[in-house]
C-alpha cells in the first residue's frame, strides 16, 4: 500500500495528566507490534519544531506505566499557534520519515493536531487533561488521579478544620471547568462548591449560611472553591471578617498533577493509545479519541472542537441538597 504507515510519532502536549505515560506505552509497543517504527517527540509542539526527536522501542516505555508526568515532558508553543509555525512542523514531520502522529493533551493541541492534518500528516489526539475539559469524551487522562488526590488533602484539611472550629475554603484546579471541584465536593461533603459554571459571587449568601449553621450548633465549614473562581485567600479574611469564624484557605495546586496514576487512569490510557494506533492503521487522520456512553469511540477534531458539554446538574443540585 503506498499510503501504509511506516512510521508513527507521539507527543504530549500542554500541562501533563497522570496516565500520559500509559498512553506513551501503549502506542509505542502497540505500533511496534504491527511493524511500524516509533519516534518520540520530546517538549510537545516545541520539540518538533525544535527537531528534538528521538527513536522509541519497547525498553524506551518499560516501567513508566506507573509514573506519573510525561516522559516525553511536555511544553507550550505559542509559534505552533501560527501558520508558518505549522508549515514548519509538517515539513519536519516528513523530514524524519513521521507519517502518523499520536498527539496527547487538550482542546489546544488537538487544534494543532487538525493543523497538521490539513498539511498531510496524519494524527490522532487523545484526551490527556487532569481538567476532564474535552467537550467530546466523558473521560480524560488525568481526571480521575488528580480528583482523588484533591479528594484526599480535603479529608485531612476538614480534620483539622474540625479540630480548630474553623471554616476552610480549599481551592482545586480545573483552570474554566468545574469537574474536580464537583466531585471533591460531592465525595468530601462539602457545604459549599463554588464553580464557575454556576457561581454568582454572592458572598453574603455564604456568610449567611455560615452563620445559620453556627446558630444549629454546627462547628465547620468547609468550601470547594474552583481554580476559575480564585481568590481564596481574599475570600478567606472576607468571610472571617463577616463571621467571626476562623477562616484559611489551603490552595491544593500542581500536586493534583503528579503522583502515580491510578487503575482507571492506566486502564483508559493504554486503551486509548492502543485505539490512536489502530486507526492510523486503518487510514485515518484528523480523529481524536473518546469514551462515550462507555464505548471507546473517535471523533473527527473539527467536529469535537466544536461540541459543549456542562457539569452534571442532577449531582450538582444534589450536593446542595445533601450539605443542609
Amino acid at each position: 500500500m503506498g499510503n501504509q504507515i511506516k512510521t508513527i510519532g507521539v507527543l504530549t502536549s500542554g500541562g501533563d495528566a497522570p496516565g500520559m505515560n500509559a498512553a506513551i506505552r501503549a502506542v509505542v509497543r502497540t505500533a511496534l507490534a504491527a511493524g511500524i517504527k516509533v519516534k518520540g517527540i520530546r517538549k510537545g509542539y516545541n520539540g518538533l519544531l525544535e527537531e528534538d526527536i528521538i527513536d522509541m522501542d519497547n525498553k524506551s516505555v518499560s516501567d513508566i506505566i506507573q509514573r506519573g508526568g510525561t516522559i516525553l515532558y511536555t511544553a507550550r508553543c505559542l509559534e505552533f499557534i501560527k501558520p508558518e509555525g505549522q508549515d514548519k512542523g509538517a515539513a519536519i514531520c516528513k523530514k524524519h520519515g513521521i507519517d502518523g502522529l499520536v498527539v496527547i493533551g487538550g482542546d489546544g493541541s488537538f487544534k494543532g493536531a487538525a493543523a497538521l492534518a490539513k498539511r498531510g500528516v496524519n494524527t490522532v489526539g487523545i484526551p490527556g487533561t487532569i481538567d476532564l475539559d474535552i467537550t467530546c469524551t466523558d473521560y480524560t487522562i488525568g481526571f480521575d488521579t488528580a480528583v482523588n488526590t484533591a479528594m484526599e488533602t480535603v479529608d485531612k484539611v476538614r480534620d483539622t478544620s474540625t479540630s480548630h472550629e474553623r471554616c476552610s475554603i480549599i481551592e482545586v484546579m480545573g483552570r474554566n471547568a468545574g469537574y474536580i471541584a464537583l466531585w471533591c465536593g460531592v465525595s468530601n461533603g462539602a457545604e459549599d462548591i463554588l464553580i464557575r459554571e454556576r457561581y454568582d459571587y454572592d458572598e453574603q449568601h455564604i456568610i449567611d449560611k455560615i452563620n445559620k449553621r453556627r446558630e444549629t450548633g454546627r462547628k465547620h465549614y468547609i468550601i470547594i472553591n474552583a481554580e476559575g473562581i480564585g481568590d481564596s485567600h481574599g475570600m478567606a479574611k472576607r468571610i472571617e471578617a463577616a463571621t467571626g469564624m476562623e477562616t484559611r484557605a489551603t490552595i491544593i495546586g500542581h500536586a493534583q498533577r503528579g503522583g502515580s496514576p491510578t487503575a482507571r487512569d492506566r486502564y483508559y490510557a493504554t486503551a486509548m493509545g492502543a485505539k490512536a494506533v489502530d486507526l492510523l492503521i486503518a487510514g485515518a487522520s484528523n480523529r481524536v479519541v473518546a469514551h462515550k456512553n462507555g464505548e471507546f469511540v473517535d471523533y473527527d477534531i473539527e467536529e469535537a472542537l466544536a461540541m459543549t458539554k456542562d457539569i452534571d446538574q442532577y449531582m450538582y443540585d444534589l450536593a446542595k441538597r445533601l450539605s443542609k
